[in-house]
């Protein structure tokens, strides 16, 4: 197997563990508005992904520096032509970030609430604009000779895009509501695991529109399929499973909905790294081969030093994450969380 295809493999399961990690996180963001019937209860929801939510957030960082390295023209192309976009989910990332951090600063109603606004807001916009770009990039973007981007954010901004956005989006809410369920106890819990089998039925629809879409506008080999199959049985067996009370077990299948979902967008987008809509002879590709496509890839020497990079580092990082779920596994109530004294207040 090439070194170019495995690190085609690696970037798409960094992507797979960013989406289920991050995932969560962003649904329990969304959920803020929703779920919480007083301060304690939205307490509680950030005290869930407290102690995990930024390392969830390394699954990106890596992802990127991986497809800068194995890739060096598939990042020049991506992130230059979706700046904006990604310009949008960086903000977004960074004042959900802030609203963690500073939202218990003072023991103010109108302080906390602002903070609020913030951090809902910092959820959606990633767990939107992510479905947008990944349905994009699969379905090809305008990209001309010189492998630059040609189009704008209101070129991505087309209709299957914002479908693609809409499934993640749903698949986010499920999966933090499921994770809610999962991680609190009392009356919150029983509310979070209602609300992700309602939740869930939303993202099915969607989900199915969207793959109905897909078939009809592109032809796709099976494989892509099968994931996106095995993706909706799981979506259905966690709804199944949330509403007869098995939170672990609904977890773990709104896990595999998202691990599948882009398992089968990357299938799609193999050998291509970015698909293009003007020619298809301007398509960046994975294979050094320039008789498929022009070569996205670095080095081989690049590559075989980044290999053993990853064989030392990445399972010292997995242990070590391992470790931090397995710390922090108890539910969490509002009995748990105490009342607020003057400028000491937690989130």
């Amino acid at each position: 197997m090439e070194l170019t295809t495995v690190w085609f493999a690696l970037i798409a399961i960094l992507w797979i563990g960013y989406f289920v990690l991050e995932g969560f996180d962003f649904g329990v963001g969304m959920l803020l508005p929703i779920l919480p019937k007083d301060e304690k209860e939205r307490r509680v929801l950030y005290n869930t992904i407290g102690p995990t939510w930024d390392g969830n957030e390394v699954w990106v960082l890596v992802a990127g520096g991986a497809t800068f390295a194995a890739f060096p023209e598939w990042y020049a192309t991506l992130f230059s032509g979706f700046y904006l976009a990604l310009l949008l989910i960086l903000v977004a990332l960074i004042v959900r970030n802030l609203a963690f951090d500073y939202r218990g600063k003072r023991d103010d109603d109108t302080w906390r609430s602002r903070w609020d606004m913030a951090a809902i807001f910092g959820s959606y916009v990633p767990a939107l604009l992510w479905g947008v770009a990944f349905a994009n990039i699969v379905a090809g973007v305008p990209i001309d000779e010189h492998k630059e981007f040609t189009g704008n954010l209101l070129t991505l901004l087309n209709p299957y895009g914002l479908l693609g956005g809409l499934v993640t989006l749903s698949l986010f809410l499920t999966h933090g509501a499921m994770f809610l369920a999962l991680k609190t106890d009392g009356d919150i819990r029983h509310r979070a695991r209602s609300l992700a089998v309602r939740l869930g039925l939303v993202a099915a629809v969607i989900a199915v529109v969207f793959i109905v879409w897909t078939l009809a506008k592109y032809d796709w080999e099976i494989m892509p399929l099968l994931f996106f199959a095995v993706a909706a049985v799981a979506l259905l067996a966690a709804i199944g499973m949330a509403a007869r009370g098995s939170e672990g077990w609904a977890f773990i299948g709104t896990a595999v909905t998202i691990a599948c979902a882009v398992a089968g967008l990357f299938w799609a987008l193999f050998p291509a790294v970015m698909p293009s809509s003007t020619d298809p002879a301007f398509s960046l590709m994975a294979s050094h081969n320039p008789a498929v496509g022009v070569s996205a890839a670095a080095t081989q020497y690049t590559l075989k030093v980044m290999t053993w990079v990853a064989v030392v580092f990445t399972p010292i990082v997995l242990i070590y994450q391992a470790w931090t779920y397995w710390i922090f596994r108890k539910r969490i109530s509002t009995h748990h969380i105490p009342d607020p004294v003057g400028d000491t207040v937690q989130a």
